[in-house]
This record gives structure tokens, C-alpha cells and sequence, in this order.
């Protein structure tokens, strides 16, 4: 597990617990109806969230750019015979691996249909790639006349994987449903950018890359009893959705889109 995912989850876990001992003194000043002021009645309104996610990365396949039309070579050894040596554009397939990771959000919830979340996700994954592309040989004759594919040949190859480190900054829109069994339910969607960091140990030298991303996600959320409201528990799913990174190396380019899904676990603090 990533040293930076366990100092992370440490200290947004003492985070909470710190609110969360806090908890008794904020019930005795609400049970002495004490005025809120503005800022009070403002924080009302927002939540934060820990979570632990499952990623699992899709794969992604498509035509290599640095050679998207193949190549193509003819010679003439002998007179009277060319042989011509065709290779087709290498298909490139991309498979990342799957880890977990954490996931902190703070929402805004003016009312149930009006609401806001900011996002910041942090894993570190490893892509995978393998090529293969196919390379014929074919020898004419004019004397006699004559045409012969000599060799067809599989030609396939593993790149050396690419680690990354990989931070997730996104805003959103949330929306909380009325309650479905005395659960609240919740749904969002929203954008904003990964940020691909090769590793210096397995990220080849590298340089680093930014992703536009799209998500969308789903769940539930419950108050725990006695917490006046304060803490609950939160269980989700939600998906990314970006263009493979490239890392600006056209051997890695195939401009295809791929996606994250992530199963999410955690606690929020209502302020």
C-alpha cells in the first residue's frame, strides 16, 4: 500500500475523530437554542467525507500513432524480381491494474435538488502495455511470372509498464432524493482533471500528463443514531471517464477513451 494513501487516510481518519469528539458540545449548544450566527447557519450546509475506493481500471486497444498506416518496402535483390515487405499498424492494448485508493469530498447542500461537491482522489497504478502487428514478406517473379508469399509473421512485444501516481481534482453537481426506507439517497455528476505522475522507480522517466475527466456517481447515506445529524456512514459507486494517458509519447498513443470504476466506502461529518 502506497505511503502516501496510509499518511492520507491518517490524517483525514484524525480529522473525524478529532469532529467527532467535538460532537457533545455542539449538541449541548443547540439543546440551549442559543442564535446561530450567519457563519454557523453557512457551515451548516457542508459535509466532509472520507472514503476508501476500489479502482479498477478498464482496458483500452487501438492503432498505435507512430505508425497508424504501417509501413510498406520494396526491393529488387535480382532483376526481374521484387520482393515487397508489408507491416501492419501496430495494435497497442492497454491494461492498467487495480489497487485502492482514498477519496475526500466536501459538499455544499443548500437543498435537496441544490447541491455541490468538490473532489480529491489519490491512487498510484501501474499501465500495462502490449503491441502486436503482422508482417508479410511476398516475392514476384517476371521470368517466369511468378507471385510467392514467402513468410507471414506475428510480430508481438510487451513495453515495460508505466507507474503512476494519479490525483483526481474534481467539481460537481449532487442532488439528494427524498429518502427511499429511511435512506437517503444521492446522485452527481461533474469534471475536472487527473493528474498522471510517473513513479521515479517504475515510471520509466516519463514525464507527467493531465487528463480532462467526466464522472458520474450514485449512493446512499445514513446519520448514525444519537449523532444529532453530525456523522454518518456513505456508500457509493461512481466511474471516470478520460482519454487513455499517452504520457506525449506516440508509441502510447492510441486516442481512445477508457474508464474508472470505483467502489466507495466511508464516513462524513456534517458541520
Amino acid at each position: 500500500m502506497p505511503n502516501s494513501f496510509r499518511r492520507s487516510v491518517t490524517a483525514a481518519t484524525s480529522l473525524l475523530i478529532l469532529c467527532l469528539l467535538s460532537l457533545p458540545a455542539l449538541q449541548a449548544v443547540a439543546q440551549q437554542a442559543v442564535p446561530l450566527t450567519p457563519f454557523q447557519r453557512a457551515m451548516e450546509h457542508f459535509d466532509l467525507g472520507v472514503s476508501v475506493t476500489g479502482v479498477v481500471n478498464s482496458n483500452a486497444s487501438g492503432i498505435e500513432q507512430r505508425d497508424a498506416n504501417g509501413y510498406t518496402s520494396v526491393a529488387t535483390p535480382t532483376t526481374g524480381t521484387t520482393v515487397t515487405t508489408v507491416t501492419t499498424p501496430t495494435f497497442l492494448k492497454i491494461s492498467p491494474s487495480s489497487t485502492i485508493s482514498e477519496l475526500i469530498t466536501l459538499r455544499y447542500t443548500r437543498k435537496p435538488y441544490i447541491g455541490f461537491e468538490y473532489n480529491f482522489g489519490n491512487s498510484r497504478f501501474t499501465q500495462n502495455y502490449s503491441s502486436t502487428s503482422t508482417t508479410t514478406k511476398t516475392t514476384v517473379t517476371t521470368t517466369p511470372a511468378t507471385t510467392k508469399v514467402d513468410t507471414t509473421n506475428n510480430n508481438s512485444s510487451v513495453i515495460p509498464g508505466a507507474q503512476a501516481s494519479v490525483h483526481e481534482i474534481t467539481f460537481g453537481y449532487v442532488a439528494h432524493p427524498r429518502k427511499i426506507y429511511g435512506v437517503q439517497p444521492y446522485i452527481g455528476a461533474g469534471g475536472g482533471t487527473l493528474h498522471f505522475t510517473p513513479t521515479s522507480g517504475g515510471g520509466e522517466g516519463l514525464p507527467f500528463q493531465y487528463r480532462a475527466v467526466y464522472y458520474y456517481n450514485l449512493g446512499v447515506e445514513q446519520n448514525f443514531t444519537g449523532s444529532a445529524d453530525h456523522f454518518g456512514v456513505r456508500l457509493g459507486f461512481r466511474q471516470l471517464i478520460y482519454l487513455a494517458p499517452d504520457f506525449g509519447q506516440n508509441y502510447l498513443t492510441i486516442t481512445r477513451r477508457t474508464h474508472t470504476s470505483e467502489p466507495t466506502l466511508g464516513f462524513f461529518l456534517r458541520f
